[in-house]
This record gives structure tokens, C-alpha cells and sequence, in this order.
């Protein structure tokens, strides 16, 4: 698929000083934070599919959030959400769906029965590897979240028409992508653990995956501030 190379200007992230905007002014809008990974899953859907000009960017500094987030948009006071239709709903992989599906853009998901069905399966064991990966750190963190990362390779291994996970570029890739991403930041300096050693295909699929403009767009964090925030949080004892 060709990914969007639309290059855009980022906005400052809104805090507890800042404005809300015009709620539900017909104007469709993704509330992220530029550091969550459940909300990179969402703004790397908008991106890859054209969607820079249809769905504006609202960061919200989450450690110092606006009251009306919670009071006015979304109750459950988190990213990401997406304001549209005069609704706001969220939950990342909801949200991969449902701008896949209401959109316009290339589809994320192939027309393959067999590729639909194990898309679903691997976009539901994503809730299995995020969290067992982030428990392994405070563990055995190269055993666990390395049977984790083998689960990935023997994945990749499936389909041979592509470097991903079906083949082509797809809502699966970007389910896992952002943690990827911190993983392989974190993993080598937490652990002296490299993800990719011995893994071929995941080594790929994350080269690949640095190709793609959409995705590019959102590597946004700084590894050093990631490893230092990783490490107060998973390490000290």
C-alpha cells in the first residue's frame, strides 16, 4: 500500500491551562498523546490512510490533563478518543476498526477469509503480548517476553506473499508497532536483550515498518527520556 507522505506541523499538546475546542462543531477530531502507544496505534491508522486534512490531532498532556477532557469529551478521561458523528468513542484496537471501516483510504484489512480470520486472532492476542511483556521486566524479562517475541516470529512466518504479518501492510501491523517500537528501544538498555537476535522475519517486518511515512510520523519519542522513564518505572527496587 502507499502510505501517506503528507508532512504536517504538529500541534502543542492542550494541559489544565488550556481551551477546549468547539465540541461536536462538526469538525472530527483524535485526542492522542504524543508519548502513548495505544493512541501512536490510532494516528498511525489516520495517517496511513490520507486522513491528515479529515481528522485533526488534539494532544493532551496527560500529566497535567484539562479538566474539560473528562468533563466535556471523554469520561473515562484517557487516549485515545475520537470526536465524530457528534459521538466520542475509544479504545485503540476499536478505533483502528472503526476508522478502517468510515473512512476513506486504502482498507487495512485484506479481502483473504483466511487472512480476515487470522488478523482477528492476532489482533486479540495483542491484549495477551502487551501486558505479558511489560510483566516479564519485573521478572525474568528475557525468558518471558522473549517466548513473547518468538510468538511474533512464528507469526511472520505464515503467509510469504510480504514482509507482514499478512502478507501486506495491515490494522495487525499497526496494533503492534508502537510497543514494538519501545520494546526494541528499552530491551537492549533494561536488559542487554535484543529483540530481533534470531528472529529474521521480525527483524524485517520492523525494517519495513520504518519505511512507511504514516508510521514514521509518529516516532516521535526521544529513546533516552523512554529508557530513563522505563527504568524508574519497571526497575528500581
Amino acid at each position: 500500500m502507499a502510505a501517506s507522505s503528507v508532512q504536517e506541523v504538529l500541534p502543542p499538546s492542550l494541559d489544565s491551562t488550556s481551551q477546549p475546542p468547539s465540541l461536536f462543531d462538526g469538525t472530527t477530531r483524535l485526542y492522542i498523546n504524543y508519548q502513548c502507544p495505544y493512541a501512536q496505534r490510532v494516528w498511525i491508522t489516520r495517517n496511513v490512510k490520507g486522513l491528515q486534512d479529515k481528522i485533526n490531532l488534539v494532544p493532551i498532556d496527560l500529566q497535567n490533563r484539562p479538566d474539560w477532557y473528562k468533563e466535556t469529551v471523554y469520561p473515562p478521561n484517557k487516549v485515545p478518543s475520537l470526536e465524530h458523528n457528534n459521538k466520542v468513542i475509544g479504545e485503540s484496537l476499536d478505533l483502528i476498526k472503526y476508522i478502517d471501516s468510515n473512512f476513506e483510504g486504502p482498507s487495512l484489512l485484506p479481502d483473504d477469509p483466511e487472512k480476515q480470520k487470522f488478523a482477528e486472532e492476532l489482533i486479540a492476542y495483542s491484549d495477551t503480548f502487551v501486558p505479558e511483556v511489560y510483566r516479564s521486566f519485573m521478572r525474568d524479562a528475557q525468558t518471558l517476553a522473549g517466548a513473547q517475541f518468538d510468538y511474533l516470529e512464528k507469526a511472520l512466518d505464515k503467509f510469504d506473499d510480504g514482509p507482514f504479518f499478512l502478507g501486506q501492510f495491515s490494522q495487525v501491523d499497526i496494533a503492534y508497532v508502537p510497543f514494538i517500537e519501545r520494546f526494541q528501544i528499552f530491551m537492549p538498555a533494561g536488559f542487554n536483550y535484543d529483540i530481533t537476535f534470531g528472529r529474521p522475519k521480525l527483524a524485517k517486518w520492523i525494517e519495513e515498518m520504518d519505511k512507511l511515512d504514516g508510521y514514521k510520523q509518529t516516532k516521535v519519542l526521544e529513546p533516552e527520556k523512554l529508557v530513563e522513564y522505563y527504568k524508574n518505572l519497571f526497575l528500581k527496587a
